[in-house]
């Protein structure tokens, strides 16, 4: 294993996609899903801790915190969807249970929810099943499942009722259901009709009130699972609300109509102790205060517009997808769909009343999409990042800060920053951008007409730098701004480049399987390495420049030098990615597709020895380590950056030959040092200026409040005057209230004294009288007592006497007993002898029915496989039907669709012809005005109406000649049918073979079925001859006994002579093996004809199976040439229609036009006559 290995230090980014990404564990720490681990980072501290994912995990799909906010749920899904519970209490966050569904196969769990104590844990499985899974989860039990809706209606969100453990609540699309667990299962307590409604979430406000969110913006209330009411969500407008705001949704709206932009849907619902918090739309959030019947809008705030870019961006428009508030209630947390984190303080809700308020970011700006390009530089702790968000971000990977930030118009291919940190190299689609890192922007300096620019490099003196355009590489200088070298010698696409220490040399590799080692020099090349079947993606030299390691799709780690391959180390069923070397040379970090990072020793291992790390979600895109072996960096298509400590296995940093000093120099431009300078000396200047405002406003206050306190102090003396003496007249009250009670109290005692004193005696009197019958009762006892000790002696005599007499009786019963058993035993086993000889019977009759069965029933099998093979046959045929008629419909559903995207259009333009018909009747009614205008008007609708009408002809001659384009087209169709036809009566005669290759060898098996008979026959005989041997056998053994006495010996020889010896069998024993020996040679040939037969049927089978295959090839290509030839139709058919409907509109235009000239000639010459 590698000494060296790496530690998660930090990591950048939110993982989308997963259900309730975000959730507090204390007040300053929040957990949330990044690549394929959960992050617990304490926004105070600004450090994480790290939960990895499961090896053999697909991705996470939900989270969900348990209620004492101890335990955290996730749910994976892979080859059986699972949840892992973790104790987040715990350092490194143990993993305490792993929960499936049991049996059942489950792909995924949608959304999860832990019960109020904790106890308990509900699941939500995917489609089409959808059933809801409940946990007794710390001893892994599942209690009960229930079908919570059908595969068209899914699932959004589960939940407990936080004041019952045994009530759920389960909401989705057209699904609102509330369940409660008794007796083992979930039953249904209430179920709304809310077909047409879709819920996106919901909220528990109280034990039986439930508020959902929909997807129409829509906040209705629950009462008991009953739909009672609805809250109106109009509110005054916010003071300040941005302009740019209201032109953002406008864009929207004219970017994308049909997913109707205007409603805003509601995503998002907490509720807390003031009332509930729920997204209202793109980038907002509304507070809702408690009512004494219903809940008010109070405040909204709203996500901010994003400072680092020019133009409108979507950071205004993000959709809310989760929100959580702390413990304490302080703080409001939410995560966005582009993978963003914000917070506000909720006191700052309660003070700022007035103002707009607005989120703040949790930790950093994320990248929203993959990042494409990752670089590090050796003055100073930076590193840039590059991403298809249009992004190009600059950390700091000490502090763990974002220092810089700027969004493009174009997605961002790749970055490089120059080895001082001051300049960097972005490559764009249309160019490559060399910018300046200034104090607070980043601004292009110099273009270069490198299109497309996936890889860029500077080299480590930062005098020139390399970029890749396509296969070829550019060298430029850096302070010429000139193309020194241009390396030409790949013929795919260059994935990877690095310069060697000395900048003398640089290593490239590429799709085309080539590894190039280049003299930047001379441009020549120094080796090579060639592999077309590996695609490689990742190259980097060794940390002595001797070798260079490199990686590709052959799920290999390659150690090159001098065009040769030195060593491979084969990986597991994941291809590398990148690869990375440690200045130390100790180690060597390869990513790879799956998101996992390794760390392998070097020299290279023989063996596959590795540690992995699970570190991201999508495959690994770059990894860099810094120049003082410090950090690992690693960038993903999931669009995080990770941050990993390089340490040895004792816990130290590695340590490196070179100290590196990092500066702290910045640029800035001469304006904006002007600029800052002027605006540092006017707020100087309006600081004083506020400062003595300031302090005569105080004086003026210290004035102001003397004179109050002035005021309050006699106000009070007062008022404290007055409440002594009624203070006073309460004393005087008091005391003589107090006299009184103690006059009472004292006649109370009295009475009291006498009461106690007259009970006293009379209860006296009732002990005595009780005494003196209990003296009685005693006697009476004693009395009893001796006369059933009496009765009890008597007792034991008689019953001694008693068990005497019986003992003698069973004694005697019991020889007579023993005698019986005796008699028994000697007839059950002379009943035993006599069963074994009868069970040998039936064994024997027994075989001989099973032999006869097993033969019947063989007989059947075979019967039964032949039909089965002919309907094997026929369902084949109806397979193939089936699909035919399959590709038809699809082929219709094509057609429908075709046609409903030919109405959408037709009707656009029949708007946008009205349109025209609208402006043109404002032009006529604007021109009426005078009679010059009038002229001008008719003599350009006349040379309008000439332009028509050769666009009239142009149209027809289109249509002659699209009709003389489809004939040809038609009768190319009318072949390709007949071909088909031909080829079907081939289909045709081949079955007919087929049928009489079958008659063949049905004749066949039936003559071997009689050869088997026969077979069986002769068996048969063979058995019963042996069973007479065997009886002759014994017979003889018998005969033996008799040697002495030759009188009876000579009896049982005749005996055994007339049973067995006959007259024929001597002379048929030569006869029967004559029979035999022509019986083997029948057999033996019969067997050779069905070997032979066997043969040519595989044959047979093989060539007719080749040529269905050809014909069925030939019947695909036909197939696609028809459907290519109708879609040319169709679509030369709507060609037609739409030239037709065109003419027609012409026509009718046309028609129009010489109307309104007559009108405007009669104007004319009334206004003549006038």
């Amino acid at each position: 294993m590698a000494t060296v290995v790496a530690q998660s230090h930090f990591i950048f980014g939110l993982r989308t996609g997963v259900r309730n990404n975000l959730c507090f564990f204390d007040e300053q720490t929040v957990v949330f899903p990044c690549g394929n681990n959960c992050v617990c980072y304490n926004t105070v501290q600004r450090c994480q801790r790290f939960i990895p994912g499961s090896e053999k995990s697909q991705g996470m799909r939900a989270l969900a915190i348990s209620g004492n906010r101890r335990y955290l749920a996730v749910s994976e899904c892979g080859e059986k969807a699972s949840i892992t519970v973790f104790d987040l209490q715990h350092e490194q966050g143990r993993k305490r249970k792993v929960l499936t569904a049991g049996d059942m196969f489950v792909e995924e769990f949608v959304c999860m929810a832990f019960s109020p104590d904790s106890k308990y844990l509900i699941g939500q499985t995917g489609g089409p099943e959808w059933m809801l899974i409940f946990w007794l989860w710390e001893k892994q039990k599942v209690l009960a499942t229930v079908k919570t809706s059908n595969p068209n209606n899914p699932v959004t969100q589960v939940s407990f009722n936080p004041y019952n453990n045994m009530q759920l609540c389960v909401s989705g699309t057209g699904v609102f259901k509330l369940f409660r667990y008794s007796e083992g299962a979930l039953k249904q307590s209430s179920c709304p009709k809310v077909e047409s409604i879709n819920f996106l979430c919901h909220t528990w406000m109280t034990a039986e009130r439930v508020i959902a969110g929909t997807d129409t913006g829509r906040l209705l209330v629950f009462e008991s699972g009953d739909l009672r009411r609805e809250i109106n969500m109009a509110a005054k407008p916010v003071q300040g609300h941005s302009d740019r705001h209201l032109e953002m949704m406008r864009k929207i709206k004219d970017a994308d109509v049909e997913d109707d932009p205007a409603v805003s849907r509601i995503t998002a619902i907490l509720s807390y102790s003031k009332g509930f918090a729920c997204s209202t739309g793109p980038g907002s959030v509304c507070l809702f205060e408690k009512t004494e019947d219903s809940y008010r809008k109070s405040r909204e705030i709203r996500i901010p517009p994003d400072p680092c870019s020019n133009e409108l961006t979507p950071a205004e428009c993000q959709e809310i997808d989760t929100m959580c508030i702390s413990p304490a209630e302080e703080t409001l947390a939410i995560s966005t769909d582009q993978g963003q984190l914000y917070s506000i303080s909720m006191s700052s809700t309660e003070i700022n009343k007035e103002e707009q308020l607005h989120f703040e970011f949790l930790s950093q700006s994320f990248h929203s999409k993959s990042i494409t390009g990752l670089s590090v530089c050796i003055r100073k702790p930076l590193v840039a990042t590059s991403s298809l968000d249009h992004s190009v971000r600059i950390w700091n990977y000490e502090t763990k800060v974002l220092e810089l930030y700027k969004e493009f118009q174009e997605e961002a291919y790749s970055v490089a920053l120059h080895p001082t940190g001051l300049f960097m190299l972005v490559g764009f689609s249309d160019k490559l951008r060399l910018m300046n890192l200034l104090i607070d922007d980043i601004r292009t300096f110099k273009e270069f007409t490198v299109r497309g620019c996936r890889e860029c490099a500077f080299s480590h003196g930062g005098h020139m730098f390399a970029a890749v355009n396509g296969n070829v590489i550019h060298i430029y200088s850096v302070t010429s701004f000139e193309n020194i070298l241009n390396l030409k010698g790949h013929s795919g696409k260059v994935r990877a480049i690095e310069w060697s220490l000395d900048d003398s040399r640089l290593v490239s590799c590429g799709v085309d399987g080539a590894v190039y080692e280049w003299n930047t020099q001379t441009g020549k090349r120094g080796s090579e390495s060639v592999l077309k079947s590996c695609s490689y993606t990742g190259v980097s030299f060794s940390s002595d420049c001797r070798t260079i390691l490199a990686v590709g799709t052959d799920f290999t780690l390659k150690e090159i030098q001098e065009c040769q391959i030195l060593r491979e180390l084969p990986a597991d069923d994941v291809a590398h990615t990148a690869v990375a070397v440690s200045r130390s040379g100790r180690v060597v970090f390869t990513g790879t597709t799956s998101g996992t990072i390794r760390a392998i020793k070097y020299p290279l291992p023989i063996q596959k020895e590795w540690v992995m790390y699970q570190a991201h979600c999508g495959p690994v895109s770059k990894m860099v380590i810094t120049f003082d072996d410090q950090f690992l960096l690693t960038v993903s298509e999931d669009g995080c950056l990770s941050m990993w400590k390089i340490i040895d296995k004792e816990g130290r940093s590695l340590k490196s030959n070179k100290q590196l000093i990092h500066t702290e120099e910045i640029l800035i431009t001469k304006s904006d040092l002007e600029e800052k300078t002027q605006n540092m000396l006017e707020l100087k200047m309006r600081l004083d200026e506020l400062q003595m405002e300031n302090e005569y406003q105080l004086r003026l206050k210290d004035v102001n409040y003397n004179e109050k306190l002035k005021e309050l102090s006699d106000k009070f003396t007062q008022q404290i005057e007055a409440l002594k003496t009624t203070q006073q007249v309460i004393k005087t009250e008091m005391e003589k209230q107090a006299h009184e009670h103690q006059q009472i109290s004292a006649e109370v005692t009295m009475k009291h004294s006498k009461e106690v004193k007259d009970l006293e005696s009379s209860y006296s009197q009732k002990l005595i009288v009780e005494h003196g019958r209990h003296q009685d009762l005693q006697r009476q006892y004693q009395r009893m007592q001796e006369d059933y000790e009496k009765q009890l002696k008597d007792a034991a005599e008689s019953k001694s006497q008693a068990v005497e007499e019986l003992t003698q009786l069973y004694e005697t019963r019991l020889q007579d007993k023993t005698q019986l058993l005796a008699q028994c035993k000697e007839e059950a086993q002379q009943q035993i002898s006599e069963f074994k000889e009868i069970i040998k019977q039936v064994e024997e009759d027994e075989e001989r029915k099973i032999h006869d069965i097993r033969i019947k029933y063989e007989k059947k099998l075979h019967t039964e496989k032949e039909t089965n093979t002919t309907l094997k046959g026929e369902t084949g045929i109806m397979t193939q039907k089936f699909y035919s008629l399959q590709r038809q419909i699809d082929e219709r559903c094509t057609d429908i669709n075709q046609l409903k995207q030919e109405r959408q259009r037709l009707l656009g333009l029949i708007r946008s012809l009205e349109s025209d018909i609208e402006d043109l009747k404002r032009q006529i009614s604007g021109h009426e005005k005078t009679n010059q205008d009038k002229d001008k008007t008719i003599s350009g609708l006349k040379r309008k109406n000439q332009e028509l009408e050769k666009l009239k002809f142009v149209l027809d001659f289109q249509l002659n000649e699209m009709k003389k384009q489809t004939e040809p087209q038609q009768d190319n169709i009318n072949e390709k049918k007949e071909r088909i036809h031909q080829l079907e009566e081939e289909l045709v005669q081949m079955d007919k073979s087929n049928t009489q290759l079958k008659l063949i060898t049905s004749d066949l098996k039936l003559k071997l079925r009689t050869r088997d008979k026969e077979m069986h026959k002769e068996m048969q005989k063979v058995k019963d001859l042996e069973m007479h041997l065997q009886r002759l056998r014994s017979d003889l053994h018998n005969c033996a006994g008799f040697i002495q006495e030759p009188k009876k010996l000579k009896d049982s020889v005749q005996m055994i002579y007339a049973q067995y010896v006959q007259s024929d069998e001597v002379e048929n024993s030569s006869v029967d093996d004559e029979i035999q020996k022509t019986f083997r040679r029948q057999r033996d040939h019969l067997e050779r004809t069905v070997a032979s037969l066997k043969t040519r049927l595989v044959k047979s089978d093989e060539e007719h199976e080749k040529v269905y295959v050809k014909i069925m090839k030939e019947n695909v290509t036909l197939i696609t040439e028809i459907n290519e030839l109708r879609k040319e139709l169709r679509l030369a058919r709507t060609q037609v229609k739409e030239y037709k409907a065109q003419l027609t509109i012409f026509k009718k235009s046309n028609k129009s036009r010489p109307n309104s000239e007559e009108a405007a000639k009669k104007q004319l010459t009334h206004e003549d006559v006038n």
